[in-house]
């Protein structure tokens, strides 16, 4: 079934209404732009988003902050070890009076899914996301139930290194369109913190500044932005340059390629422009690509770093010819 489209929206509205998201949420998160800002485009682009650091630096609070400000349905599942597949999609329960089965829906039947610690879970019970993250309903005994619309998935998880964690699949880890990390606040941040939460919990004050009928309306204008024929050969070059890197095991998925452009234009809607440029895409591209890709072992043993796949990425878009014409 198709969705209806929303009303015309002008493009001050648009931008009205995004500065008051972000105001609301940084309000709880000081200090972190950044990250406010990509929760914001993996909102408005249909994606999701995976936010991966250390404890205590804020990751829930930010996915708790995002769903605090749109009025919309919104489920909290904290994952555990021993959570189960069922109690995140949802179960056929018989009912002796009616002699029937009727299904009682999951934690995932909302507008905005707060996937908290989503690698302390069992990749069983990971893998009962796959297709609500992708095709937007579950399948439960063989019949198929849609999920609200919008449908954002945002989870929180800890480095591997940490006890307790299990790595997400590859197919998991490429169904999110952006993965960011919190970092640790700077000392004025973190002082202002205290000062904030001495008496009160800030996410407690917070009230919604749109409607989820305001939600599809920023989408649909998102979607309208204009990307020239040239930026789209960009991204491809940029994508099938990770597929034949020597340095990389596993390249960026045809699906990344379309998030990175979807992502692209909610980038350049908020910077209060009708059409993507370079700089959106190369601004995007590790947030987008660097979950997805695996480096080779040779690389992985010759860095420094942790991470090799960053620095792989910056050479990538510095060898990729950058187009001139973008409208």
């Amino acid at each position: 079934m198709e969705r209806p489209v929303p009303d015309p929206l002008p493009p001050e509205r648009f931008r009205a209404a995004t500065d008051a998201i972000i105001r609301s949420v940084s309000s709880v998160i000081d200090g972190k732009p950044q990250a406010v800002r990509m929760a914001l485009v993996a909102l408005l682009a249909e994606g999701h988003l995976l936010i991966e650091d250390v404890p205590g630096v804020g990751k829930t609070v930010l996915a708790r902050a995002l769903a605090a400000s749109v009025h919309a349905r919104v489920r909290r599942i904290q994952f555990t070890p021993d959570l189960l597949p069922s109690d995140v999609t949802g179960v056929s329960i018989f009912h002796p009076g009616s002699q029937a089965f009727a299904f009682t829906p999951g934690a995932v039947f909302a507008n905005i899914v707060i996937a908290d610690e989503i690698n302390r879970s069992s990749p069983k019970t990971q893998s009962a996301l796959l297709e609500a993250m992708e095709e937007r309903q579950v399948t439960v005994d063989g019949t198929s139930y849609p999920l609200p619309d919008p449908f954002l998935v945002v989870a929180t998880q800890n480095p591997l290194e940490m006890e307790g964690t299990y790595p997400l699949p590859e197919a998991q880890r490429d169904r999110f369109m952006l993965r960011i990390s919190m970092g640790y606040p700077d000392a004025a941040a973190e002082a202002l913190m205290l000062r904030q939460r001495d008496t009160a919990n800030p996410l407690a004050a917070l009230q919604p500044v749109v409607s989820v009928e305001d939600v599809s309306r920023l989408i649909a204008f998102a979607r309208g932005v204009h990307v020239a024929p040239t930026i789209e050969e960009y991204a491809v070059a940029l994508a099938q340059a990770t597929r034949s890197h020597p340095d990389l095991l596993l390249g960026a998925s045809p699906r990344s390629t379309l998030q990175l452009v979807r992502a692209a234009k909610v980038w350049a809607a908020l910077d209060g422009r009708g059409f993507v440029i370079p700089d959106d895409v190369t601004d995007l591209l590790e947030p987008v690509f660097a979950h997805r890709l695996i480096p080779s072992r040779t690389a992985a043993g010759a860095s420094r770093a942790s991470d090799p796949v960053p620095q792989i990425l910056e050479r990538i878009a510095a060898s990729v010819r950058v187009p001139l014409a973008v409208r």
